[in-house]
């Protein structure tokens, strides 16, 4: 090739290199503009007043504007069941919204400047407001109800809300600074901050493993949320301490109900103990027939020599307050605020009068109509109980039962509100059942609680197995079948010696047949063994517990099998 064609040859390949410089180049450009653009995009919301609840701005999801009014501000009912209280509620026959949160309950009339909290009346500035279909609620008002700081930024129409019970770290700024809507310099600027300004550290899990260097999400005196190296951070202070509830109980429940009736006092128990227990629960409380809220109690001197004795135990307390089956009583008090208020007062008496540890609303036959006012009442019952440490527990029976006997209770909500939601896991085949069968076979057992856990939505630390000290025999005669309840410890002296008992694998129990006088007996066994596979679903499933109906029923050796299944002492 002449030296004229290899100068020609180069400057066509020199071009060609240039043209993909230039590809290059301009293929980069584009990576970056998609890549960083998108961090400049502005997001802040500026045409209304912006929402920060513990260094979230929530107020893109609002559903409604916040507002700000003489000095109060006004966040909507929806807002409030959003982020405050779920339960939140417009009683529509006494014209009021009743919240509850924590320890604390309030209702306020709308468009009266007065709450009640807890029982007492006091006056607030602003009260509940109407715009449209829409409520609004005077939030500021109710800062100790929420346990919220609460703070107005005048100068970017912004309000902060911090919960008291969490953590609360801050930090100073080295010296000036930006901060970053992303963790990286090629982000916008959300606000700036001078040497030795304070900032908030947001707590989340990526700030809690931060290493020097790295970034750190941050919330300014303005209320703006962004990024800030950790290395232009100095002074870190924790100002507050995140508040963890502690359990009465560690470790497994293990209650059982001390059963006598309402015309009785308790029993005499002094000098005596119970192996494998933590929880007693004596049946002092049943309410009155049209009582309106008014507790028959059957406690007195005895009673509180009952709970001296089971205090010097180291037993809790919780003792049942029974509806006794009224179901229009139920239904009447279920059905009207004050009525339920007035029986929580009563409630609330009692546990005072006597130091309990706790209540155990044991609350049976109801009309399914009412199952959302049942809830009701557990909303409302626990933040009092909450305020005196004392503990709830709710008894119900299996899902998908009777509409009086089980489709009665909202177990989620019950399970969400209440500390434990007994499960009551007997008369599988009960007093009016048309069958023979067992009282409460392992599989039914199991399968109930997987409803429980599945179906029903209930946390598998807030459910305590109820687990039964009683049989019931099934009798045949002349074409006609009864049955009857029989304790535990009385199956020796009805049971032939010469009766051939049956293991049945899958209700993890013995089955028993035999004759006399012409009638043929059938029952379902419960001693140590079916005990025993029934306490092993509490740890299979990571239960909070187990209880049992009920005291003196059982035979003795039962309770060395209920302290070895739980490790309760």
């Amino acid at each position: 090739m002449s030296r004229r064609g290899k100068r020609e040859a180069e400057k066509v390949k020199s071009k060609i290199f240039s043209k993909i410089i230039v590809v290059a180049i301009f293929l980069g450009l584009v990576f970056f503009v998609l890549k960083v653009t998108p961090n400049y995009v502005n997001t802040e919301i500026s045409d209304k007043t912006n929402l920060v609840i513990n260094n979230t701005n929530v107020t893109d999801v609002l559903k409604n504007d916040v507002i700000i009014e003489n000095g109060i501000i006004y966040i909507s009912e929806d807002d409030i069941q959003n982020f405050f209280d779920s339960h939140i509620y417009y009683d529509e026959k006494y014209n009021q919204v009743i919240t509850t949160y924590q320890s604390q309950i309030a209702s306020i009339v709308v468009g009266e400047n007065a709450m009640t909290n807890n029982g007492k009346k006091v006056n607030i500035s602003g009260t509940v407001i109407e715009r449209g279909d829409v409520r609004y609620i005077p939030f500021s008002s109710l800062k100790n109800i929420y346990n919220v700081e609460i703070n107005y930024i005048n100068s970017s129409d912004t309000i902060t809300v911090d919960s008291i019970d969490e953590k609360y770290v801050t930090a100073n700024s080295t010296e000036e600074n930006v901060i970053k809507s992303d963790p990286t310099y090629f982000s916008r600027t959300v606000d700036t901050v001078d040497a030795g300004e304070e900032v908030t550290i947001v707590q989340n899990d990526n700030n809690e493993n931060e290493q020097m260097g790295e970034w750190v999400e941050v919330r300014t005196d303005a209320g703006k949320l962004g990024y800030i190296k950790y290395e232009d951070l100095s002074a870190e202070t924790v100002k507050r301490e995140k508040i963890e509830e502690t359990k009465q109980i560690k470790g497994k429940i293990s209650m059982v109900w001390d059963y006598f009736t309402e015309y009785v006092y308790p029993p005499d128990r002094s000098g005596t103990d119970i192996q494998g227990i933590n929880v007693i629960s004596p049946t002092f409380f049943t309410l009155i027939d049209e009582g309106k809220g008014k507790i028959n109690q059957n406690a007195g001197e005895e009673g509180k020599r009952y709970i001296d004795w089971a205090h010097s135990n180291g037993y809790k307390v919780w003792p049942s307050l029974s509806n006794n089956s009224y179901i229009d009583t139920t239904s009447e008090i279920l059905n009207d605020y004050n009525l339920r208020q007035h029986l929580i007062s009563n409630i609330i008496s009692l546990v005072k009068e006597y130091n309990l540890d706790g209540i155990n609303i044991d609350f049976e036959y109801m009309y399914e109509k009412d199952k959302d006012l049942f809830s009701r009442f557990i909303i409302e019952l626990e933040p009092r109980l909450h305020e005196l440490g004392a503990v709830l527990s709710v008894d119900v029976t299996a899902p998908d039962g009777s509409p009086e006997w089980s489709l009665c209770y909202d177990r989620y909500i019950i399970g969400q509100v209440a500390d434990y939601i007994v499960f009551m896991a007997y008369d599988q085949n009960g007093a009016y059942s048309e069958e023979e069968g067992t009282n409460a076979g392992y599989d039914w057992v199991e399968a109930n609680i997987e409803k429980f856990l599945g179906q029903e939505g209930v946390e598998p630390d807030k459910l305590i197995l109820g687990v039964p000290f009683y049989v019931r025999v099934w009798k045949e005669k002349d074409g006609e079948i009864t049955n009857s309840a029989v304790n535990m410890n009385d199956l020796d002296d009805i049971i032939p010696n010469n009766a051939k008992k049956v293991w049945v694998d899958s209700l993890k129990q013995y089955y028993v047949e035999y004759e006399k006088d012409g009638t043929l007996y059938k029952t379902w066994l419960e001693d140590e063994e079916s005990i025993k596979a029934k306490l092993s679903l509490v740890q299979k499933y990571n239960l909070a517990g187990a209880s049992y109906w009920a005291k003196d029923r059982e035979t003795e050796s039962i309770w060395s099998v209920i302290s070895q299944a739980l490790g309760v002492d």
